[in-house]
């Protein structure tokens, strides 16, 4: 259960549109990911756990502690939708009580698979501390351990709203027993809504960024969509900005969804390679069912959707199955050596229906969010980089190859008139160092170069320059 090894900041994903430069034949695709034999992996099977809802968990492997941590967010005071039939789903109109309440809860897990809710003895539920209840209050909290915090008595951090009102902060040692929370009523320009809140520290810009989700008033007046949507404006994904995770910039607008239907809920944002990965949750405002899609950003601040339309986490096809209406991802993928676990919130039933609620997992090869492959089968497809500086490291490649695919590749000048060198992978690998012919690649030490991948019968997910390929997965 390492992390992968090797020099991230030497890692590309060919999502990248900065890294890629010419395609002949190839098409990016969002890899689907395969969902667990054992999910659904833990419901709502505590009194206090009334409904899950959209879950809004928040998982990360703790390498000190050998430990998975998940904490999740259910509504503590609600109505539940225990025995009702499909017929009464459909024809019953949910509707929350005036008082519902959510609380932060935690669990735990060895394997990642099999996990426990343990007593804590930290809230009172109905005059019993016998639960796993951390605060009451938080709204959709997002919770981050963070090792470059030098004070121990921040190294947990919460970003989240409480109660549904303003945006606040808290810190925490061991990320189960909190200090006051600091309110954060500048982070609002207009209007922020509830949301999955999440942080992160930005390294290239010196600050943390924080994700909300807001309604810009001034589109108020548009038309519904089938009814669902009313008279709300449209979600928008909002960023704001810290040096110090307790003063906060007014959030403003960085993402939404391609028209009024299809709207992102949620997103929870991540890094990985050298650049930035967001999981949003698309919202089909007509039939009421949410999914998890992907897009990337270079600062947290521009965004671009990877082949919108095509999900990362797709819905079940089942009716009824324990993601057939929901699927919103969690904060953030566990990175392992040999996979990528993707947790997300689901439930059986649409996002305003009476539903059920899971913790549930699927998972993605190393490197997997998307990859290039041939269009048309009948001829190979190249894949060309923008030029990048050769730095006498071993070239190694993440990919997938049938059992008679190839893969080949060139390197090429910087105008990509002249090929310097040829190689290959010769079989499905993660990191594997390519294979050269002459002339040897070391001469070509400091040049700026461009490569060329050659796909038939292969699927492309990123390359990367191994500053100790000895480390390096395969």
């Amino acid at each position: 259960m390492t992390k992968m090894s090797g020099s991230m900041e030497e890692r590309h994903l060919v999502l990248d549109t900065r890294v890629i430069d010419r395609i002949d034949n190839a098409r990016l695709c969002v890899a689907e990911a395969a969902k667990s034999a054992a999910n659904p992996l833990f419901g709502e099977d505590r009194p206090w756990e009334m409904r899950f809802d959209n879950l809004y968990p928040n998982v990360l492997w703790d390498a000190e502690e050998q430990l998975y941590k998940c904490w999740y967010s259910p509504f503590c005071v609600d109505h539940r939708s225990d025995g009702m039939t499909l017929e009464q789903r459909q024809s019953t109109l949910y509707t929350g009580p005036p008082d519902r309440d959510m609380a932060l809860c935690y669990a735990t897990s060895r394997d990642g698979i099999a996990w426990q809710k343990p007593e804590l003895g930290l809230v009172d539920y109905q005059g019993s501390r016998a639960n796993n209840i951390v605060l009451r209050g938080p709204h959709g909290a997002g919770v981050l351990k963070e090792a470059r915090e030098p004070d121990p008595s921040r190294r947990y951090k919460m970003f989240t709203s409480f109660k549904e009102q303003d945006l606040a902060m808290a810190f925490s040692a061991d990320g189960i027993r909190w200090g006051r929370f600091h309110p954060c009523p500048a982070v609002n320009p207009y209007q922020v809504d509830g949301t999955h809140y999440h942080a992160l520290w930005v390294e290239e810009r010196g600050e943390y960024a924080g994700f909300t989700r807001l309604r810009d008033p001034r589109t108020a007046g548009a038309a519904a969509v089938d009814g669902i949507r009313g008279a709300w404006p449209p979600r928008q994904v909002g960023r704001t900005a810290s040096t110090d995770f307790l003063h906060w910039t007014p959030a403003t607008a960085v993402f939404e969804g391609i028209d009024e239907n299809l709207q992102i809920y949620s997103m929870p944002v991540f890094r990985h390679a050298n650049l930035y990965l967001g999981l949003p949750a698309i919202h089909d405002q007509h039939t009421d069912r949410v999914w998890t899609e992907l897009a990337w950003s270079p600062d947290t601040v521009t965004w671009h959707r990877v082949c919108p339309g095509s999900p990362l986490v797709a819905n079940g096809d089942l009716v009824g199955s324990c993601d057939w209406g929901c699927a919103y991802a969690a904060a953030c993928p566990v990175i392992l050596h040999d996979e990528i676990r993707l947790y997300y919130g689901a439930s059986n039933y649409q996002h305003t229906s009476w539903r059920d609620g899971f913790l549930c997992l699927a998972t993605l090869r190393p490197d997997g969010f998307a990859y290039y492959e041939q269009e048309r089968g009948d001829r190979p497809a190249t894949v060309e980089t923008a030029p990048l500086a050769w730095n006498n490291s071993p070239l190694c490649v993440t990919a997938d190859l049938s059992p008679i695919g190839a893969l080949g590749v060139a390197v090429l000048d910087s105008e990509a008139s002249r090929v310097l060198a040829r190689g290959e992978l010769a079989s499905t690998a993660t990191d594997a160092t390519v294979t050269w012919s002459d002339p040897p690649v070391g001469a070509l030490a400091g040049r700026t170069v461009r490569l060329r991948f050659t796909l038939n019968g292969a699927r492309l997910y990123s390359f990367s320059f191994a500053s100790d390929p000895a480390h390096a997965p395969v």
